[in-house]
């Protein structure tokens, strides 16, 4: 597994008030299906529904354990790059969430959780590009 964080995800319960909330502070993003994209530096934050993010990481969201509001991801390069991630994860000791399978968006992704219980996604999206050092762009929508 590469050392680096393609995407930083947040769980918000009103996707129209942080979306307000970032552009207030100067940020700006592309709203696509309900999700908002920023483009940050060589990452990207995403804005996306606390209920819908907690149901793809596989985590319940009942206030006691788990899903934590937050979910670090890892874009890699193919398919099979994600299944080899989620198997040298689990094991490392992870707990796979949502076993790799094909997502929605034509990708290919899957969640565990660290000791600790913070989730990761690792995800293969063909619509956007990782260069050569890492770093993730946000394709534009428009």
């Amino acid at each position: 597994m590469e050392q680096r964080v393609s995407l930083i995800t947040l769980g918000v319960t009103d996707l129209t008030r942080a979306r307000s909330f970032y552009e207030a502070v100067g940020w700006r993003g592309q709203e696509v299906q309900e999700t908002v994209f920023l483009q940050l530096g060589g990452l990207g934050l995403v804005l996306w529904g606390r209920d819908k993010l907690a149901e793809d990481c596989g985590l319940p969201d009942d206030g006691r354990h788990g899903f934590g509001g937050f979910a670090l991801a890892q874009n890699v390069r193919s398919a099979a790059e994600v299944d080899e991630v989620m198997a040298q994860a689990r094991l490392a000791g992870a707990t796979v969430t949502r076993p790799a399978a094909t997502t929605f968006y034509g990708g290919y992704a899957g969640y565990f959780t660290d000791p600790d219980g913070h989730p990761w996604e690792i995800a293969y999206n063909p619509g956007f590009t990782i260069n050569d050092d890492g770093t993730l762009v946000i394709p534009d929508f428009g």
